[in-house]
């Protein structure tokens, strides 16, 4: 009979090697507390112990505070050193991978005749370094050097109403698809802000088209409901992803789960170099490779019921432009004009709210997404209104 196992819920979380500390804080604690005692010998026949004591406790008390504190699930010390990079490093970046020009004549004109706004127009600039370099119509998305990858949103199974069986069932198909995997997969759950004005604005349209009384009154109360509902709350959307990621280069050998193994790693620390830039041949292949992952993570997390819907070049775009800019005002869309877009004509309309249609070839059992259904679906967790709770695996 075999017996369960209990698999923690934060696998990234570090070994401890004695009384609850790792490696690395007993090192800095160690080495703290050597170098003290190191200065104290130096010292000891010219200062008295308390004078010592007064200069040496509250280095030992704020290392052992940076070091055993924790904020936010992350090591004080490890906030410290970011902030101190955040401190140091460029807070201007530009979105121009072919490199920085110089400003105009104009604008160095005006920014010396405005001596206040020097500290503005003058701040340090650097490019913007994205880690996807290029997106292709078919959606494949060209990480440079470190390969290709593939996102598709995922639907979500009610894990909590299913029986003790149907549960079994389910969590047995999820466990052969990650007994599956042989490459670096990334599940994204985010929430992003839902605009209902879209929705409101066709009920209203299409209410006087109805052919009784009491439709059009229903159509109108519902419009006016959202609109209220926008209005008083934040409505949210839940979004799965699976991010499916294939480097380029198979030639180094491999672990288990599809990382560098331990002598490619190892090799690599010593002569820590960028890899050469992947050839048309080998982008293409690894495309080739993360397809057939995709339609296997279809097929296994299908049996789960979970579809799995691949994203075009314009949802994958708008995707990427809401993880950089989660505030912004004007929320992204996969009809926005791309960087290489030429603007021959006025803008179109705004479109339906609907996710543009998925290839042919991946479109069964995938539903459409109607986000005005999902505007007024309450979240158990939260409060907001969102889509119905489920887990998302």
């Amino acid at each position: 009979m075999t017996q369960p196992v209990r698999i923690p819920a934060d696998v990234d979380r570090e070994d401890t090697l004695w009384h609850g500390l790792t490696a690395r804080q007993l090192f800095l604690l160690t080495s703290t507390g050597l170098a003290l005692y190191a200065l104290w010998s130096a010292t000891r026949t010219v200062l008295p112990l308390a004078v010592f004591a007064v200069v040496a406790l509250p280095v030992a008390v704020t290392t052992a505070v940076l070091v055993l504190g924790r904020r936010d699930g992350l090591p004080l010390d490890r906030l410290l050193l970011a902030a101190v990079r955040q401190r140091l490093a460029p807070h201007r970046h530009l979105a121009a991978p072919e490199g920085l020009h110089s400003a105009p004549a104009w604008l160095t004109a005006a920014s010396t005749s405005h001596p206040e706004s020097v500290t503005t127009t003058g701040a340090a600039a650097v490019p913007l370094r994205l880690p996807a370099h290029d997106i292709a119509d078919t959606g494949l998305v060209d990480l440079g050097h470190d390969g290709v990858a593939l996102v598709a949103e995922c639907t979500t199974v009610d894990f909590a109403l299913r029986t003790p069986a149907e549960q079994d069932a389910l969590i047995g198909a999820f466990g052969r698809y990650l007994h599956s995997l042989t490459a670096p997969v990334q599940v994204l759950v985010r929430a992003e802000r839902l605009d209902v004005t879209a929705a409101v604005a066709e009920l209203r349209a299409q209410a006087p088209a109805l052919p009784h009384p009491a439709l059009q009154a229903a159509a109108d109360d519902h419009a006016d409901f959202l609109d209220q509902l926008a209005r008083e709350q934040d409505l949210l959307r839940r979004q799965v992803l699976l991010v499916l990621r294939e480097p380029g280069n198979t030639a180094s050998s491999v672990d288990g789960l599809g990382g560098p193994g331990f002598p490619a790693a190892l090799a690599a620390r010593r002569t820590p170099r960028r890899a050469p830039a992947l050839t048309e041949a080998e982008r293409h292949a690894a495309g080739v490779r993360v397809t057939r992952r995709l339609a296997d993570a279809t097929t296994l997390l299908g049996l789960a019921g979970i579809a799995v819907c691949p994203l075009d070049a314009g949802q994958i775009t708008a995707v990427l432009a809401a993880a950089c800019s989660p505030d912004s005002f004007l929320a992204p869309s996969p009809h926005t004009a791309g960087a290489h877009h030429i603007i021959t004509a006025a803008p179109a309309p705004p479109p339906e709210p609907e996710l543009a249609p998925l290839p042919s070839a991946w479109s069964d059992g995938c539903p459409a997404r109607d986000d005005s259904q999902a505007a007024f679906a309450p979240d158990n967790d939260t409060g907001h209104p969102d889509l119905p709770k489920e887990p998302s695996w």
